[in-house]
């Protein structure tokens, strides 16, 4: 850690991203859309001194992560009905939040309506992250964290997803380089080398399937998420120099930067940019435009783009999470009640 300072940006990041979660997880009933939910986790975000660390997210049923709407509400490719919350439906509600660049990341899986459809999976996922986190001492191996996270799912019965993981977290960095397993990966494995880190944060965010394959897919195409980053690779003054960005793609890309810094950001988010250069363009208009600009940033590499996740098996899915920094003593969670 930089400061005392930074310190508290990273527990209060923490503070609100769990007041969000706890005042929003009501708002899951029969009937409320996704969108609606998704638009009131921002808001309260945004009421209560923080920002948006990446777009709240809403995954259903067999859809593990990384959904959130988009400006026209179009549903995930292969979604069958609305996106409107029925009894009986797994939902998981993942919300980050940051201060000052300092992230604050959870999420909680709740069943709609509460008739015990999904007990079992719901508590062997919130055992999984819980059994994680006591691993997470300073020099404790990745492998043995995994481990922990994987008996809680086996032991009740579910499949703990391998494929999808736990991530370091850095000021203004989601992703941070260090990934956290979340099932039984072995000593041996080279994507898990390493161990826990004193003064380091990090998220961690066991899944855990109905599915027999333990593995998640993505879900076509790959703008499904309807999530986007700015990439720090790729400077918009030197495209537009070398002529590989027109005026206003260039404009567009310096106010992206400008907004969103390199925290994922949604579409529904940066759509109406569109608004002031093209203010008598229709609707299909401004979506070709939109699609074209998208299209064009991602070939230079200025952004990247995310899949939305699913079951490969079609499994529900289950999941939790907590940020925690590491002390001398141990796991400190940050995003407590």
């Amino acid at each position: 850690m930089e400061s005392e300072l930074e310190v508290k940006h990273w527990r209060d990041a923490g503070h609100v991203a769990r007041r969000a979660l706890e005042a929003i997880k009501d708002e899951i009933q029969p009937g409320k859309t996704w969108d609606e939910v998704i638009h009131s986790a921002e808001r309260f975000i945004h009421r209560h001194g923080g920002k948006p660390a990446f777009p709240s997210t809403i995954s259903v049923n067999e859809i593990a992560a990384h959904y959130t709407t988009d400006h026209a509400e179009t549903p995930p490719e292969g979604w069958q009905g609305d996106m409107v919350f029925q009894k009986g439906d797994l939902v998981k509600l993942d919300i980050g939040v940051h201060i000052h660049g300092c992230i604050g990341d959870n999420a909680i899986s709740v069943e709609v309506g509460n008739g015990n459809l999904h007990t079992e999976q719901i508590r062997a996922a919130k055992e999984s992250r819980d059994s994680a986190i006591e691993m997470m001492h300073p020099g404790t191996p990745w492998y043995k964290v995994g481990e922990a996270a994987h008996q809680a799912a086996k032991d009740a019965g579910f499949e703990p997803i391998r494929n999808l993981c736990g991530h370091q977290l850095k000021p203004w960095i989601l992703h941070a380089g260090v990934s956290i397993p979340s099932y039984a990966c072995g000593p041996e494995n080279p994507s898990f080398k390493g161990v826990v880190e004193e003064g380091q944060v990090y998220a961690v965010e066991p899944f855990c399937t109905t599915g027999e394959q333990g593995l998640i897919e993505n879900i076509p195409p790959r703008t499904s998420s309807n999530i986007y980053r700015v990439t720090g690779d790729v400077q918009w003054r030197k495209a537009l120099s070398k002529k590989k960005l027109k005026p206003l793609g260039a404009q567009l890309a310096r106010n992206i930067e400008e907004r969103y810094g390199t925290l994922p950001f949604a579409e529904r988010w940066a759509f109406p940019l569109l608004e002031k250069p093209f203010p008598d363009a229709d609707e299909a208009s401004r979506q070709s435009k939109w699609n074209a600009l998208i299209k064009k940033l991602t070939q230079i590499r200025f952004l990247e783009t995310y899949h939305a996740l699913r079951c490969a098996d079609g499994g529900m899915i289950g999941q939790f999470e907590h940020t925690v920094m590491i002390t001398p003593g141990g796991p400190e969670i940050l995003t407590v009640e």
